[in-house]
């Protein structure tokens, strides 16, 4: 059992080397918290904003990245978010997809969301070009990075999420299969929701104020007027290796992350919800260390903030690889705008955090998340 001391993170000896959850394990929200059993099954396809971006978490997700095979072809991309659209409006209220092979699998829809983002590649048509915001570029290169070509960046992206995963799966079939000529699903991500992460940590407490939202997470069509009402997606896949981190003790891990294990309180306070406060020292020393994952994720201007959404991830590990586990954080952040509001969280992470050391992102991919359909997805993009 590894012990580490508070002077030792305070000194650097861990972190410096490493890799990190990366703004990820100050958690999911309390407003975009797990499910209730008492929440309805249904959640709205039409309206301002997609739903799942800031609906209440569901258990199950599933993100497909898929690319264009013709991504200078405009029309067809059109085609395929009017097809999406019919699909998703009947599936996400219990009804069977236009071209549904198993129409018994859509009776419950779970909270069903089924939301769309376009990658870079997506506006490399010339009529689309213009139109592409000035903040859908890829995240600079951020020092702790290990990032795998199968986990990058594709053209689109869509978000499935749901209670149920007979009901994901189904659905996940349906957003693939009609688009089987036009597109080449490149990587799928799937995930679980719980109130913690594969590390035992709490994972929900840091989020924006949900009367902030259309300030720091919706789009206000001021850069690119077809946007309004929608927002960005910074995906990344960060690998959690559990080995190393059981070798820790409990002291060593509340240190790294500068909250307790059980219940989330910062060091500093009782209550997940409690206040850190980073200049209360004990015997000389910080009580919550500067290289601790919260000290470094708190935001320094009022701009960083943005929508966390991360589910766990438990695969296999790939065969002959002798590890033990392939298990991770599949991170989501939206904001209305990455480079101002996630890269400065980011960068900081990755410059130095405790938690480097047992973590490394190996996947990322940046999506503008199209606004709410009145008629279909991307409606304003191509009016």
């Amino acid at each position: 059992m590894t012990r580490v001391s508070r002077r030792t993170l305070l000194t650097g000896g861990i972190g410096l080397a490493g890799i990190g959850v990366g703004a990820a394990a100050v958690g999911v929200g309390h407003e975009v918290s797990a499910s209730t059993t008492d929440a309805p099954s249904t959640l709205p396809f039409f309206g301002e904003h997609q739903s799942g971006i800031t609906t209440p978490m569901q258990s199950h997700v599933n993100f497909i990245g898929l690319d264009l095979v013709d991504p200078a072809d405009h029309r067809v991309l059109q085609s395929i978010l009017r097809m999406w659209s019919q699909d998703a409006a009947n599936l996400t209220q219990g009804r069977p997809g236009f071209s549904d092979t198993e129409p018994e699998l859509a009776g419950d829809p779970s909270r069903l969301s089924i939301a769309v983002g376009l990658g870079p590649g997506a506006f490399a048509s010339p009529a689309l070009a213009s139109r592409r915001p000035g903040w859908l570029t890829p995240l600079p290169d951020f020092a702790i990075d290990r990032l795998r070509p199968e986990w990058g960046q594709t053209d689109l992206v869509v978000a499935v999420a749901c209670d149920e995963p007979m009901t994901l799966a189904h659905t996940v079939r349906l957003v693939i299969a009609p688009v089987r000529t036009r597109t080449r699903v490149r990587w799928m991500q799937q995930g679980f929701h719980h109130g913690r992460n594969l590390f035992g940590q709490v994972d929900g407490t840091v989020q924006p104020d949900a009367r902030r939202y259309d300030d720091l997470v919706w789009n206000d069509g001021r850069e690119q007027p077809w946007m309004a009402g929608g927002t960005s997606l910074v995906l990344r896949r960060i690998a959690m290796n559990m080995d190393t981190w059981e070798s820790l003790d409990r002291h060593g891990r509340e240190l790294s992350m500068g909250r307790t294990l059980d219940n989330g309180a910062p060091l500093t306070g009782s209550h997940e919800t409690d206040d850190p406060v980073f200049t209360a020292t004990s015997g000389g020393i910080p009580v919550i260390p500067e290289s601790s994952h919260i000290a470094r994720a708190h935001r320094r201007t009022d701009r960083e903030q943005f929508l966390r959404r991360p589910y766990s991830y438990d695969v296999p590990p790939s065969p002959g690889s002798g590890d033990t586990s392939d298990s991770g954080l599949i991170f989501a952040a939206y904001q209305r705008d990455p480079v101002v509001q996630y890269v400065p969280v980011q960068q900081r992470l990755s410059d130095h955090d405790a938690l480097n050391e047992w973590t490394t992102p190996i996947g990322s991919a940046v999506y503008a998340m199209l606004p709410g359909p009145r008629e279909y997805l991307g409606e304003t993009l191509f009016a």
